[in-house]
């Protein structure tokens, strides 16, 4: 005996206008302030990538550089134009989070409170300013989830496959969203809907993904499986520089946005959990726990779980406008929160203040990545200066310690007549390797005693000067002279890489 798929659904109109108009908003205010301070030293590593361009790298997947590639290839040298793509999918993550509310129900109270929320949420204004994984893979999850619960609602099969299309995509951008679906997919054997995985347009877009994604396979097996070894690395980077399991939650729930993102992140997905009306997408809640236990356990970035907050955001306004929720919760809906919330997130995720104002006061809440975009070109001439005055510079290598410093030399460096650095951090360790007419080697770096016992000869030879260029990651980074270089760089190079991923 068979059953019947369940009849199609209503939902109301979309609220464009207003759903529109905050995603242009955050659109105009994100354009405003594309083409200040400069790039951030990842987009600089993608640049870098992008100049080798290859179906995998060490530590992604080849989207990034190759968006990288091709805007600067459009408009060479514009940070605006590198930033374009993190902007037009910012403004998507916005319009895609008031349509799963739709999908859960909601009119357009409950689609333009998902929005709003969205528009001051940290982790999408702030990554809206900058090219990065972290950007556009949040997105695609959202783009993936809100495919879902319209096949929920409406079991048309095709949004199925449309759900491996996307899937397929994000899988370029970052291997993460395999984690989603193996999680959903105990969630959803579990809580259900079971109908789901018995769906043959599930399992064909499935087969879409996976036939996407080989070329980047092959890579990867040819290159040793590498991007396995990021997961040790990143957990190293955790506990370092973000606090490690302890902070996890913490941080993830001030990346949702102070105040109305965190309180109807946690609301949302307590409703996802209880409410009757929302059961066909309580798997989604539980996705969210499991994959929140998965990250604390491997010791990823709190930021990793920025792709489920769209759901309870959606589910929280769903129950706000449907009066369902307490009064004590009802202050959220309300424009004066969510002014207070544009006005907190707004210094802390965009460059609103001038570089030169950031110099001269310190203490103004700046974004956290502002030390990465300012002084690179400042940090590029200065070594250019110290390069210029070495014994040997025809033959002397440029080896930057950290993949940003190699990764702003390429970009800034060249023009002033540096060579094409190396480095042996991250993926940069691939893209260049110093020839072996190159028997010195200038470090740029805190720490060369990986250096030790492959010259006859280290030195110190001066420090990077970003003069007013400040606050800079580069400014004071020590300069080293490495010469009489004992073993050829193939020998020496793998020694190096080990130590610094």
């Amino acid at each position: 005996m068979t059953t019947r798929a369940a009849a199609p659904r209503t939902a109301g109109p979309f609220a464009l206008v207003p759903v529109g108009s905050i995603a242009a908003l955050l659109g105009v205010a994100l354009l405003l302030t594309a083409n200040r301070y400069g790039y951030m030293g990842d987009e600089l590593y993608f640049l870098a990538a992008g100049g080798h361009l290859s179906w995998g790298y060490v530590d992604q997947p080849p989207v990034l550089p190759l968006l990288a590639r091709l805007m600067d290839w459009l408009a060479p040298g514009s940070v605006f134009a590198v930033r374009i793509p993190a902007i037009l999918a910012t403004v998507a993550a916005v319009v895609l989070a008031a349509l799963i509310a739709r999908e859960f129900g909601g009119r357009a109270k409950a689609q333009v409170l998902t929005a709003a929320t969205s528009a001051v949420a940290t982790q999408v204004v702030a990554g809206g300013h900058y090219l990065a994984t972290s950007t556009l893979d949040p997105v695609l999850w959202a783009g993936v989830i809100w495919l879902l619960a319209r096949w929920i609602r409406t079991r048309r099969d095709g949004l199925l496959l449309w759900a491996g299309v996307v899937t397929a995509v994000a899988l370029y951008v970052k291997f993460l969203i395999g984690g989603f679906w193996l999680v959903a997919g105990v969630a959803l054997l579990v809580f259900g809907p079971r109908e789901l995985l018995r769906r043959p347009k599930l399992w064909l877009g499935a087969a879409i993904a996976v036939a996407a994604l080989v070329p980047t396979l092959i890579w990867q097996a040819a290159h040793g499986w590498p991007q396995l070894g990021m997961g040790a690395a990143i957990a190293a980077e955790v506990d370092q520089t973000w606090g490690g399991r302890l902070l996890w939650l913490p941080s993830a729930l001030i990346v949702a946005g102070l105040p109305v993102g965190v309180v109807l992140l946690c609301y949302g997905l307590w409703r996802l959990l209880r409410a009757e009306h929302l059961r066909p997408y309580r798997f989604l809640a539980w996705a969210t726990l499991g994959l929140a236990v998965v990250f604390v356990a491997v010791d990823g970035r709190s930021y990793y779980i920025a792709g489920m907050f769209a759901p309870c955001w959606a589910a929280a306004a769903v129950e706000l406008e449907g009066g369902r929720a307490a009064r004590w919760w009802r202050w959220l809906a309300t424009w004066p929160v969510y002014a207070l919330a544009a006005v907190l997130v707004l210094p802390v995720s965009l460059p609103v203040w001038p570089q030169s104002w950031l110099a001269e006061h310190p203490g103004l809440p700046s974004p956290s990545f502002a030390f990465a975009e300012i002084g690179w070109p400042e940090a590029a001439r200065s070594v250019a200066g110290t390069f210029a005055k070495l014994p040997d510079p025809a033959h002397t290598a440029l080896v930057g310690e950290s993949y940003w410093s190699a990764s702003a030399l390429d970009h800034y460096g060249r023009p002033l007549g540096l060579p094409e650095p190396a480095s042996p951090n991250r993926g940069y360790a691939t893209l260049v390797v110093p020839p072996d007419s190159d028997t010195d080697a200038l470090w740029v770096g805190e720490d060369p005693r990986p250096l030790l016992g492959h010259f006859a000869d280290l030195r110190p030879v001066g420090r990077v000067d970003t003069a007013g260029a400040l606050p800079s990651v580069a400014n004071g980074t020590p300069l080293w002279l490495a010469s009489g270089r004992l073993q050829p760089w193939a020998q020496l190079w793998p020694t190096l890489v080990n130590t610094h991923n």
